[in-house]
C-alpha cells in the first residue's frame, strides 16, 4: 500500500485549504487503496468570515486543518521523507498565505522553511510531488532552478510570476493535468477555474491523483 502525505494550509478557500479540493484528494487516494497522512504547520493565522470576506482574528492553521481532516493530523514539522511514498498539496488561497507569502510577493515571496524542506526532500529522493489549483507557486518557488513544468490553468498573471522563478507554465484545462516525469511532478488548475463546478474539479484531481499513486 502507498502511502501519501497530504499538506493542508487550514479550512475553507480564502484563508486555508480549498474544502471541494481537499476531501477531492482523499477520496482519490482511498479510491487507489492509497493510505494518507495529513500535515499542517503549527503556527496561528488570519481568519476570514467567507460570507462577509472580513478577519475573524487569529486561529491555529494545525487546528483549522484538522476539521477537514477529522482530528487525525500532525504538524509539518514532523513530516519525514522516509516515510512516504509520495506528497501532495490541495489548493486554496491559504497555500499563498500560509505555505508561503506568494500573495502578497508574486515570485519574490518565501516559502516557509517546513515547506521548502519536505518539497526539496521528496525531489532529491525521486518521490512524486502534486500540487492543486495555487500549491503549484509553492513547487515553481522551491523547485524553480531545476525547471520544473506545471500548470496552474490559464491566468496569465499568475503563470508570468511562476516563469520568473525559472519554471515552466503549461496551459491546462480544468478537468486535465500536467505531468513533468523528469521532475516527478503533478499538478491541475482545480478552482483557479473560478467557476469550475466540483465534478470537474474533481475528475481532475482524481486524474493527479491516481498519475501520483503510480508514479510512487
Amino acid at each position: 500500500m502507498k502511502k501519501i502525505a497530504v499538506v493542508l494550509s487550514g479550512c475553507g478557500f480564502k484563508d486555508g485549504s480549498e474544502i471541494t479540493e481537499s476531501v477531492s484528494t482523499l477520496i482519490a487516494l482511498t479510491e487507489l487503496n492509497a493510505d494518507y497522512q495529513c500535515f499542517a504547520p503549527d503556527k496561528e493565522i488570519e481568519t476570514v468570515d467567507h460570507t462577509q470576506d472580513q478577519s475573524t482574528g487569529t486561529r491555529n492553521l494545525l487546528v483549522e486543518s484538522s476539521r477537514i481532516s477529522r482530528g487525525k493530523i500532525s504538524p509539518l514539522s514532523s513530516l519525514e521523507e522516509k516515510n512516504f511514498d509520495a506528497i501532495v498539496f490541495p489548493g486554496g488561497f491559504g497555500a499563498a498565505l500560509h505555505l508561503c507569502d506568494w500573495a502578497h510577493k508574486g515570485s519574490q515571496c518565501s516559502t516557509l522553511p517546513e515547506v521548502e524542506k519536505s518539497l526539496l526532500d521528496f525531489h532529491k529522493a525521486s518521490k512524486p510531488i502534486g500540487a492543486i489549483c495555487i500549491a503549484p507557486v509553492l513547487v515553481a518557488k522551491t523547485l524553480g532552478s531545476q525547471g520544473v513544468t506545471l500548470t496552474i490553468g490559464k491566468d496569465k498573471e499568475t503563470a508570468q510570476e511562476i516563469e520568473k522563478t525559472g519554471a515552466t507554465h503549461e496551459p491546462c484545462e480544468v478537468d486535465d493535468f500536467i505531468t513533468d516525469r523528469e521532475n516527478k511532478v503533478i499538478t491541475t488548475p482545480a478552482y483557479m477555474y473560478d467557476d469550475a463546478k466540483a465534478s470537474q474539479v474533481f475528475k481532475g484531481i482524481s486524474a493527479l491523483v491516481k498519475e501520483l499513486v503510480e508514479m510512487a
